[in-house]
């Protein structure tokens, strides 16, 4: 190899080494910065920060105890256990059909042991939720019962030929609840009820109200009438709106739009038979919906 041809290529100018012993000291100097300059970028105070952690702890805090709180637990009369109620205790399609078909025949399970002898369940799952069961008070104590029941009887005998009969379009609640069979719950019912129609216009809309009885109905029927207001504002059939018919609580969207459509293709209904001609039309309810309408 000839070494005089490779030194020729490290001869340089006096220039040359200038520049090169300049990017030296560029270089130390650089990496002196680099090794004892602080770079880093100093935190920020916030006043608010202490405040945030302090509130982020509390909200800790409470989904821990949310999370280590206990489900509660709701009793309920086995009586009304529909199918996915059933389900979800792990009852059997055929125990869940046994018991509908013995509540059908309007009779009522008033024990735990009458429960497993309707639906025949077994007695791992009936010790697994007989503790969720509440049946009603009197089934405690019917012997208490019995008595109270012919105390009322023989009282309500008593002061039958005074009995008040009211207009139950004007009763309150207290009026109501005076009825044996009504309380809090089933005179604020019917109330809601009245105030979706307006009024009653029969007394065999007690029938629609959740809840009530035949024998607490008789007993409404021997305490109130109705009496229809004057001032009804009824339901001009052949000039209301969609929109208007829709919200008739006897008429549901799909009735309403075939109403129209059938009023503006046929003409005007002259009585509730046209009415009760169109598909859906519940017939069973056209004499108690007839009093709400004007032809």
């Amino acid at each position: 190899m000839n070494f005089k041809i490779v030194l020729q290529q490290f001869k340089f100018t006096s220039q040359q080494r200038t520049g090169i012993f300049l990017l030296f000291i560029l270089i130390i100097v650089l990496q002196a910065i680099y090794f004892f300059v602080d770079f880093s970028v100093p935190e920020k105070s916030f006043p608010e920060k202490q405040q945030w952690i302090s509130l982020q702890t509390e909200v800790d805090s409470l989904k821990l105890i949310k999370y280590n709180e206990k489900p509660k637990v709701y009793t309920f009369n086995p009586n009304f256990i529909s199918d996915y109620k059933g389900y979800k205790l792990g009852m059997s399609m055929e125990e869940i059909d046994r018991l509908v078909t013995f509540r059908k025949e309007n009779k009522y399970v008033n024990s735990i042991e009458e429960f497993q002898q309707v639906t025949k369940v077994s007695d791992s799952l009936l010790s697994v939720i007989s503790p969720l069961f509440k049946f009603p008070d009197w089934t405690q104590n019917k012997a208490a019962f019995k008595t109270e029941k012919k105390e009322y009887v023989q009282k309500s005998y008593l002061k039958k030929e005074k009995i008040e009969i009211l207009d139950i379009n004007l009763a309150t609640q207290e009026d109501l609840i005076k009825v044996y069979g009504i309380g809090e719950a089933l005179s604020l019912r019917i109330l809601k009820q009245k105030d979706i129609f307006g009024c009653f216009v029969s007394m065999e809309q007690m029938k629609d109200v959740w809840g009530l009885s035949p024998e607490v109905i008789v007993e409404l029927n021997s305490h109130f009438k109705v009496v229809i207001p004057s001032n009804l504002k009824k339901i001009a059939i052949n000039d209301a709106s969609l929109k208007e018919l829709s919200q008739f609580p006897y008429f549901r969207y799909a009735l309403a739009r075939q109403i129209v459509t059938t009023r503006s293709m046929d003409g005007n209904f002259n009585n509730i038979e046209d009415l009760s001609k169109i598909k859906g039309f519940p017939v069973d309810k056209a004499k108690i919906i007839s009093l709400y309408l004007e032809f």
